[in-house]
C-alpha cells in the first residue's frame, strides 16, 4: 500500500472496490496511515449507507475526505460504461467529478447529497431490481405453465423491440433463455446480498410500503428451503379445524 500510495499524486484519490463491511473498514485502515489531509477516499463498492456515514466521520477528524458512490452495470460496465450516484462533501465531490464523468455514460452519473446519500440511492437502486426481476420471472413462470408451449426465448426478444415493458434485465433475460428455455441446468435458489434487506429496512424505518421489493426478497428465502415448517403447520392446522385434506410424508422403509 506503502509504495503504491507514493506513486500517486500530491493529492491523493483511492478507489475502493471490496466487498462490504470489514474489508472497506480494514483497507480504509490501512490507507490512512499513508494518507494526509486533503485526501480523498472512493467508495464505490455496495455498502451499508449509515456504515458509510460513520466512515465519513471518521476520517473528516483526519483531514481525509469520504466519498461513498453506489456503482452499477455489472460486467457490462466496462463496455457500457457505469452508472455512479455518489454523496459526501460537495467539495470533494467537484474535485473526483472528472473520473465520474470518464467512467458513466453520458448524464450517467449524479451527486446525490451529503455522506452516506450514494450508498442510500444505490440500495434503493437495488431494491428496485429485486422487484422488477421478480416480475419478470413470475410472468415467464406463468406463460411456461400455460397450455400453449410458447417458446420463452421468443417472447421475450420481441418484448426487447418496443414493448413497454422493455428494458436491459429483460434483454439479459432473453440472453439466458437462448441456450435453454426451460432453464433445466440452474438450481431453483437464489441468494441475496444485502441490498434488498437494507432496502426494506430503510422502508420501515421511514413508514413505506414497499410490499413488491419485501414480497421480492422474501421469495429469495422461501427459494433456499428445501422444506417449509410454515406451510407444514399451516397444512396441519386445515385439517385441524376443517378436516382438510393433509398430505403426509412417506414412511422412511429400513
Amino acid at each position: 500500500v506503502d509504495e503504491m500510495v507514493k506513486k500517486l499524486p500530491e493529492q491523493k484519490i483511492v478507489w475502493l472496490m471490496v466487498p462490504s463491511g470489514d474489508p472497506v473498514d480494514q483497507n480504509i485502515e490501512e490507507l490512512s496511515k499513508y494518507l494526509k489531509s486533503g485526501d480523498i477516499i472512493i467508495d464505490g463498492g455496495n455498502s451499508n449507507w449509515k456504515d458509510s456515514q460513520k466512515r465519513h466521520a471518521a476520517l473528516k477528524e483526519k483531514g481525509i475526505s469520504f466519498i461513498d458512490c453506489g456503482t452499477s452495470g455489472g460486467v457490462w460496465g466496462l463496455k457500457n460504461g457505469y452508472c455512479l450516484m455518489y454523496g459526501g462533501d460537495k467539495s470533494s465531490g467537484d474535485i473526483v467529478e472528472p473520473i465520474f464523468k470518464t467512467l458513466a455514460p453520458k448524464n450517467g452519473y449524479v451527486y446525490c447529497g451529503t455522506s452516506g446519500a450514494g450508498h442510500f440511492v444505490k440500495m434503493v437502486h437495488n431494491g428496485i431490481e429485486y422487484g422488477m426481476m421478480q416480475s419478470y420471472a413470475e410472468g415467464f413462470e406463468i406463460i411456461e405453465k400455460s397450455p400453449f408451449n410458447i417458446d420463452l426465448h421468443s417472447v421475450s426478444k420481441a418484448w426487447e423491440q418496443g414493448s413497454v415493458i422493455r428494458s436491459w434485465l429483460l434483454e439479459l433475460s432473453t440472453l439466458a433463455l437462448e441456450k435453454d428455455s426451460k432453464l433445466s441446468h440452474i438450481k431453483d435458489y437464489v441468494q441475496d446480498s444485502g441490498e434488498g434487506r437494507w432496502t426494506v429496512e430503510a422502508a420501515m424505518e421511514f413508514n413505506v410500503p414497499a410490499h413488491v421489493i419485501t414480497a421480492a426478497l422474501y421469495n429469495r428465502f422461501s427459494s433456499r428451503q428445501d422444506e417449509s415448517f410454515a406451510m407444514k403447520l399451516i397444512s396441519a392446522l386445515r385439517n385441524q379445524f376443517g378436516g382438510h385434506e393433509m398430505k403426509e410424508e412417506a414412511n422412511e422403509k429400513n
